[in-house]
């Protein structure tokens, strides 16, 4: 285990390093998808200006949903951004080959051997979004990064799940595309809006409310069992990434393309 971690902070130093040698390209992408954020954001001021609440969540709720969404995203892609689409396609093309004759864990190297830059934006989006909170209590500010994390750990087993459809129906980067864009969107939304059968599609299939909603109510009701309940989450969330990805592989046929990797 402390090899394969030092083996993944290596990698994280390399991708990191490698995006910083183009200044200007690294910077703009960071700033660019701030604005991006920023952007979504004017209007839930605008709507709550206007309207006050909203089924029990007010704007400091909405800085906190955005900060903890944010920033989860952020970390998850910053680090894991062979996922989702990206996994589909290495999939889809016989490009598991790389990964597969050397000797690491292969899932664990597929998906942290690519960052994604301009969510250092998400990253600095997020923190920021907490700071108009007004939750300074040390329990809050703990509570608040935890779940993130847990969010963060939720999106990525997703997109592990969605891209590695691509063992079953080929060309699966658009469906996978298309859910990593529905869990975010969701998340986004107060919870509270969502019933019946829509709120239990937003807990199972597209597990949208355990990245925004239930991390919302354990900071702003410091609830340990339910914060318990969010880890069990992505414990499940994870178990069953794994079962499918290396279920699937047993049906990966390689590709005859010519890589390099550098």
């Amino acid at each position: 285990m402390k090899n394969e971690l030092l083996f993944l902070r290596e990698l994280i130093k390399l991708n990191l390093a490698s995006a910083m040698e183009y200044r200007v390209s690294f910077i703009s992408q960071i700033v660019g998808m701030f604005i991006n954020n920023g952007i979504y954001f004017v209007f839930w001021l605008i709507f709550f200006d206007k309207f006050g609440a909203v089924r029990g969540y007010e704007i400091g709720d909405i800085y906190l949903l955005f900060g903890i969404v944010a920033l989860g995203y952020g970390l998850a892609y910053m680090f894991a951004a062979n996922t989702g689409p990206n996994l589909a396609y290495l999939i889809a093309q016989g490009r598991l080959d790389y990964y597969l004759v050397l000797p690491r864990r292969l899932l664990p190297h597929v998906i942290f051997s690519r960052m994604s830059v301009s969510t250092i934006g998400d990253v600095t989006f997020g923190l920021m979004a907490y700071l108009f909170t007004g939750r300074f209590h040390p329990i809050d500010i703990m509570l608040f990064l935890i779940t993130a994390v847990l969010a963060g750990l939720v999106l990525v087993g997703f997109s592990i799940i969605n891209g590695s459809l691509a063992f079953f129906l080929g060309n699966a980067q658009q469906l996978s595309q298309q859910a990593n864009g529905a869990i975010v969107t969701f998340a986004l939304y107060p919870h509270t809006l969502f019933t019946g059968w829509t709120r239990l599609f937003l807990f199972t299939v597209i597990p949208a409310g355990f990245v925004g909603g239930v991390p919302v109510e354990v900071v702003t009701g410091r609830n340990p069992l339910l914060l318990l309940g969010l880890v069990l989450v992505v414990i499940a969330i994870w178990s069953l990434a794994t079962a499918v990805f290396y279920f699937g592989l047993r049906r990966y046929e390689s590709g005859s393309a010519i890589n390099v990797n550098v």
